[in-house]
């Protein structure tokens, strides 16, 4: 992938395709040829719900896919900001600030990769994926969610994954349990070159130390509260060994040996 941030810039997009994919979840498909030409994966965008004037602050999306000048976001309804997203209609018009941050980052001579996706992390892996098949790397995913029904993605995944193994928590699809079984798993049965996680915190920190413990290189993408996106409001901190990072900037992706994770598994100075 490229070592070369693009220059960030607010475009105006339109709205092509809103729709619910999942338990909660929904897709929604942005019109937004200059920030899809652009965009590397694991970078993300702040989207303006313009529908809402009331709406000062954007809110932050990891780009899921880019393709034929459209852009694709996963997003799970949980606030005022996420619901009037999903009011969103055809031929609506919003604007995105993007692409920012830096995205997962592809080591010279990587042969095979683990990725690993709780909930919603599964987000910014759809166009690492890709990247990464493209490149003919050979991709095992694990991916975890509470239920068969909130497992996103799957089409993607099992199409362009060397293996694609889930686990849930009721059981109803795969292993009966967390995914962090899984990833224990993979790297003791066939190592990887290159580890990728995004989900809940705990279990990035989980990961993370597997990763340690096997000798394994892991990448993590941070989530954080952001008010502006560009570095200047500081909402976004992540406490790392080389000082305090701001996730919009310096992140959302970040080395794993780097980030200093707190006592109850999450990350020391998140939310």
């Amino acid at each position: 992938m490229c070592t070369e941030v693009p220059t960030p810039a607010i475009e105006p997009v339109v709205v092509v395709s809103n729709e619910r994919v999942a338990e909660g979840v929904s897709r929604i498909v942005l019109d937004a040829p200059r920030t899809a030409g652009a965009v590397e994966p694991g970078q993300f965008v702040h989207l303006r719900i313009s529908r809402h004037a009331d709406f000062i602050l954007r809110r932050p999306f990891s780009v899921h896919r880019a393709r034929d000048g459209r852009i694709e976001i996963l997003y799970q309804v949980v606030g005022l900001g996420t619901r009037a997203l999903e009011d969103a209609v055809r031929d609506d018009v919003m604007d995105v600030i993007g692409p920012l941050g830096h995205g997962w980052r592809v080591p010279d001579g990587t042969k095979r990769a683990l990725v690993v996706a709780g909930g919603l992390g599964a987000a910014p892996m759809g166009m690492l994926v890709e990247r990464l098949a493209e490149r003919g790397i050979e991709v095992t995913l694990a991916q975890g969610a509470p239920s068969a029904g909130r497992l996103l993605a799957r089409e993607l995944f099992d199409n362009l994954c060397s293996r694609a193994i889930v686990a849930t928590d009721d059981g109803s699809a795969g292993l009966c349990g967390f995914v962090t079984v899984l990833s224990a798993e993979q790297l003791g049965r066939d190592r990887p070159d290159v580890v990728y996680v995004c989900g809940p915190e705990p279990m990035q920190r989980i990961v993370a130390d597997q990763c340690a413990g096997a000798g394994v290189p892991c990448q993590v993408s941070l989530e954080r509260l952001m008010g502006c996106g560009i570095g200047a409001c500081l909402s976004c901190v992540v406490t790392t060994r080389n000082g305090l990072k701001r996730a919009c900037v310096d992140g959302p992706v970040f080395d794993a040996a780097d980030v200093v994770w707190d006592a109850d598994g999450g990350q020391e100075g998140g939310r």
